[in-house]
Parts: C-alpha cells; structure tokens; sequence
C-alpha cells in the first residue's frame, strides 16, 4: 500500500509536457535494440520507477517488433523505393505513348512532342551534371583572351558576308525586303545618334541583340520545321484558351459569351494569369526563364537581372516581370533599369497574347514577335543607353527567380485568378476611356476641319499621314501604308489593344471576300501588311503605359523614383523602335505563299458566300480576256460584286 502513492508521483508532468508521443518512440526503439525501457537514462527517475511497477506489459511490444524492422528497412531503402516507382510510372507512360502512337499518331503527336522535349531536358541536365566539369577542362584552353578575340572578329566578319550575300540573293525577287532592311539601318541610326553616351556603346551587345533577333526570325518564318513548329504552337493554344467558355457560359451565359466582347474576350486574361500563376507554382515558368536568360547573357553579355527582367517580359507583363528581380531594383545602375523598362514596353503579357489570338490574329506571329522582341530589347536599350557605371551583378551568382508567396497549387490557381481581376477591370475601363476619347476628338477634329472645307479630319487620317513613312520602311505597300500607319498611331497614343481590334476588323473583312475599295477607302490590307503590322503592334509602348511603368516600380524601390521618372521616356521611345525593328525583320523574312486557288474550278461549283478566295478569282476574272471564262463563273462573281461586265 506504500508504494501506490509513490508510483503515482513518479509521472510527473515533465514526461507528458515531452510528449506522449515522443515517448512512445524512445520505448520502441529501446524495445528493438534488445534494451528495456529501465535502461533509459531520460527521464531516469520516471522511467525507474515505471520499470519496477509494471514489468508485464512490456512484454506486449516484442510482437510489434516485425512492425519495427518492417519500418527500419523502409527507412534505409527509401531512395531504392523511389527509384522502382519512377521506373514503373516510365514505363507504364512508355507503353501508354506507343499504344497511342500506333492507334493514331497525329492524334498523339502533341503529347510525342512534349515526350520529347522532357527527355531532351532530363539528358541535358544529365550530360551537364556527368561531363560537365571535364568539357569545362577542355574548354579552358581556348579561352585565351587573343584567341577569343581573333574568334570574335572571323565570326562578326562571316555573319557580315552572310547577310550581305543572302540579301543580294534572297532580294532579286522581292525588293520590298530591301526596304525593310533599310528600315533596320534607320532605326539603328537614329538609335545611335539620340545615345546617351555615344562613345560607351558595346557593339557586341547590339550585334548579337540583332543577330539572335534575326536567327529566330529566320527559324520561324522561313525554315519549314520553325514555321510548322509555331504554326502547331498557335493552335494548340487556340484549343487551349476555347476551353474558357466553359466557366464564361456557366457565368454568363452563352448568348452572352457569343454575342457580347466583354464576356467573350476579357475572361480568357482570367483562365491564361491562373494558368500562369500555376506554372510558376511549378517552377516551370522560373526554369524557362533562367535558360532564354542564360543565352542572352553568354552572348550579348549583359548582367543577370536586366537580363532575367527582360526574358521575363515574354510571359508576363511590363509590372510582373520586375517582380522577379524586385529585390536587386535598388542596386541596379541607369542602364539596367533603362533596359528593364525597354524590355516591359517591347513585348506584350501572356495574358493579352491570349485575348488577342481570340480576336483572330495570327497566333504564330504573335508568339514569334513576343520571343524576337527580347534580345532586340536588350540590342537598342544599350544602344540608345550604354552602361557606363559598374554593375554589382555582372555574375549571375547570387541571383535568384523567387517562386511566389502561395503554399499550394489551389492557392496558385486561386491567386492568379484574383489577381487578373483587377487587369480585367483596367482593360474594361481603358477601352470605354479611350474609345470614348477617340470619339470626342475625331468630332472635335471634323467640327474644326470643316470650318476650312476638311470634314473628313480625324485622328486616324492624321496618323495616317504623320506615320506613313514608318510604315513604308517596314516594308509596307504604299497603297497599304495608310491604313498601317493609322494602327500605328492608335496603338502609339492609345493603346495595342484597341489596334489588334481594328486590325481584326480589317482581317475579318478581306476573309469575308469584301470589295478592297469602298467609296475611296480601303477595307482591307494584304496578307503581308496585316503580318508586319502584327509585329509592329506587339508591344506595350504607348503613353498610357507610362503612368502603369512608374507605378509598378516605384512600389517596388521608392527610393529610386527620381531615377525611373528620368529615363521612361527614353525606354518608351526605344520600346517602340523595338517593335519596329521587329516588323523590319519580318518584312525581310516574310515572302507570300505563292500556292493560288483554282479557280476554275472553284467558280464552276454552287458557291453559297464570298470568300477571299472568291474576291481573288473573280478578281482576275473581271480583268481577264480569255474566252477560257465562261459566263457562268462570270454569274456568281456578278452575285457578290458590282462590275461593269455585270451591267
């Protein structure tokens, strides 16, 4: 009867304030180590005196003891396990794709596609990892100063002879591409001759900006597999972003997503930000980065963060992609912070890509001109702003992509959902502002022009006049420069999204095979006119972009507002030559398909509407003398258009 009491005060609150749990545990592995839990020295007395009271239920644990080495072996073969999964997971994915691809491999060719590019990732990461160290030993050599110099110069002096030979070949049938190509050297000149330091200019950096600009135009426009590539590209994400009809319907209806701009167009910006947001989740968006940055880097040699900002700037907006770099803004010298700037006016979000390809723009030419824009960016920025003050960040060592403040993947697509509201709600409220503006100055210019007998003065006619020049030295046709430089002047000092709407309209006129002159204006462009003005629009440099720039930075480094305030406006002018320049490079690269309709045959069978195809047949067929034209091709072409033949 004495030693109940004793028993009793021996659990003091020390053992349970530990833990029960942990407690537990010691026992366990006390047990199968073959000690009994007397031996414990921690805590002594409680466990002394536990021993002594009660030696019978611990006897029990010595059946948990399989349990206990069942776990044990888990333990020390945990990485084994892992490796057997993946390899089941490998191979039950191998044998899904080549069931796939013998049932049907067009249909499975999306899914070969990214097989591939993953593999090519992992073997990559692989070889780098493996041989890495012993091709750096090998390379070091050749890394003499004299030697890389002599390197330098033979390939700037080959790249020279190249362009020059493939210009003299490629432009005997084509001599509008000479004009674009004196559109680059314009824009190059006027560059140089606005520097800010004339004398601190890294060529180099300009040269392989433009040379790497004009490789990837090359790729994308001119070699088969590029242009297949972006084609296949564009339409993937076309069937990509119908998928959000499925929330707008649900939401508002589906009348009203078909018949209604706001509820048809603006929540794909909703969709593609939460599917942004998740990818950065996944650090896919981070890796894709740090390898377009690492490029430019190597060979334009530029410094890690105006390099990161600028690569960023492919994806997301002028205001996100500083984010990635928002802990270095304070630190970073008048030129990286000119070339963050440049990077964020010369290129378009991801978001807006998306709406845009809705509106029906060429989606590959859309992608081309947003990837083509960085390394020119980086190109024009240190041209128009040299780098003369030393860079702290010239290593890309101690510079890192953050991945964002969300824990999970829900609070990712949750996040990125939210936050598109409020650029959903900009864009709403910027094209009622600015259309509406739109409206009032065009009646305030023809209320003002008809006083002196010009009631047709507007904004667009003035633009049409004052940009026409720019838009010849894209390689524009001069009978197409109007309307072109009418889309430059509204995306200029209104915004690119109200442009790729009117340019819209022009493209969905010439597709409906509408009469190209109408009352002396014209209704529609060429097929070469609307690619060129595609890369001309795609960028945010406007002077409504000014007042969201110094926002969005001065947030994030208040202490450097004066700074930012300085230079916009020579970022926003560069960010347009950007554009430009990107235009330029397209009408040197961009050659019409040559491949016509037939139309014989096509005007012999019930055609039930008009198409472009249609307007071209019967186009020839009204200038056409060939008795070869019979008089019922002749009959539908008089059913869609007026022609003194038809009288």
């Amino acid at each position: 009867m004495e030693n109940t009491p004793k028993r009793r005060q021996s659990i003091s609150l020390t053992s349970v304030a530990n833990g029960l749990e942990n407690m537990g545990a010691e026992l366990l592995e006390s047990l199968e180590e073959g000690r009994t839990p007397g031996n414990v020295s921690s805590p002594a007395e409680a466990r002394d005196s536990w021993t002594e009271s009660r030696p019978e239920p611990f006897s029990r644990w010595r059946n948990l003891r399989p349990a206990l080495r069942a776990r044990r072996f888990c333990q020390e073969h945990t990485r084994l396990f892992r490796w057997v999964c993946a390899g089941l997971l490998c191979t039950a994915f191998a044998a899904f794709l080549l069931m796939a691809s013998l049932l049907d491999f067009q249909r499975a060719l999306a899914l070969f596609v990214l097989t591939c590019v993953g593999l090519t990732v992992l073997a990559h990461s692989l070889l780098k990892r493996l041989l890495g160290p012993r091709l750096l030993r090998c390379v070091e050599p050749l890394g003499h100063y004299r030697l890389g110099l002599w390197f330098e110069r033979a390939l700037a002096l080959s790249a020279f002879l190249g362009l020059v030979s493939w210009l003299v070949l490629d432009t005997s049938r084509q001599p509008e591409q000479l004009v674009s190509f004196a559109g680059i050297c314009v824009l190059v000149s006027l560059l140089f001759a606005c520097s800010k330091h004339h004398r601190s200019v890294s060529w180099r950096t300009v040269s392989w900006g433009l040379g790497l600009q004009f490789a990837l135009g090359l790729f994308v426009i001119r070699t088969e597999p590029g242009f297949i590539a972006f084609q296949w590209m564009g339409k993937q994400i076309q069937i990509f972003l119908s998928y959000t009809d499925a929330g707008s319907s649900f939401v508002f209806g589906e009348a009203m997503v078909k018949g209604v701009f706001a509820f048809q167009v603006l929540p794909i910006v909703v969709f593609f930000s939460c599917v942004m947001s998740v990818l950065y989740y996944a650090g896919l968006m981070q890796w894709v980065i740090q390898k377009i940055s690492w490029l430019m880097r190597a060979t334009m040699d530029t410094t890690a963060t105006e390099t990161l900002s600028v690569a960023g700037n492919i994806f997301v907006s002028q205001t996100e992609a500083p984010l990635l770099i928002r802990p270095y803004l304070a630190d970073m010298t008048l030129s990286e912070i000119h070339a963050v700037m440049t990077g964020g006016y010369a290129t378009i979000a991801g978001s807006l890509m998306g709406a845009y390809i809705s509106f029906g723009i060429d989606a590959a030419s859309l992608i081309a001109a947003s990837v083509m824009a960085a390394p020119c960016a980086l190109a024009l920025s240190k041209l128009a702003y040299p780098e003369v003050e030393e860079s702290k960040f010239k290593s890309a060592e101690g510079v890192k992509l953050t991945g964002g403040d969300t824990q999970n993947l829900l609070e990712a697509a949750s996040s990125g959902a939210a936050v598109s509201v409020q650029l959903v709600g900009n864009i709403g409220a910027n094209l009622i502002a600015f259309l509406a503006l739109l409206a009032f100055v065009n009646a305030a210019l023809s209320w003002l022009g008809a006083m002196v007998g010009a009631q047709e003065l507007s904004f667009q006619l003035i633009c049409s006049y004052a940009l026409r020049p720019v838009a010849f030295l894209m390689g524009v046709a001069w009978e197409d420069c109007p309307v072109v430089a009418e889309l430059l002047g509204i995306k200029l000092f209104l915004n690119e999204f109200v442009a790729y709407q009117e340019l819209s309209r022009y493209k969905q006129r010439r597709l409906a095979g509408a009469e190209e002159w109408v009352g002396g204006k014209k209704q529609w462009i060429s097929v070469r006119a609307e690619i060129l003005t595609t890369f001309a629009l795609c960028g945010f440099a406007n002077f409504s972009s000014i007042g969201i720039m110094l926002g969005g930075l001065t947030s994030m480094a208040p202490q450097r507002k004066s700074d930012f305030s300085r230079i916009v406006l020579r970022a926003l002018c560069t960010g347009t030559c950007v554009s430009l320049a990107n235009a330029c490079v397209a009408g040197i690269l961009y050659v019409p398909p040559r491949a016509a309709a037939d139309c014989t045959a096509l005007l012999n069978t019930t055609v039930s509407s008009s198409s472009f195809e249609v307007y071209q047949c019967c186009r020839e067929a009204f200038q056409s003398t060939s008795p070869e034209v019979s008089r019922e091709a002749l009959d539908v072409c008089c059913r869609f258009y007026n022609h003194t033949i038809c009288a």
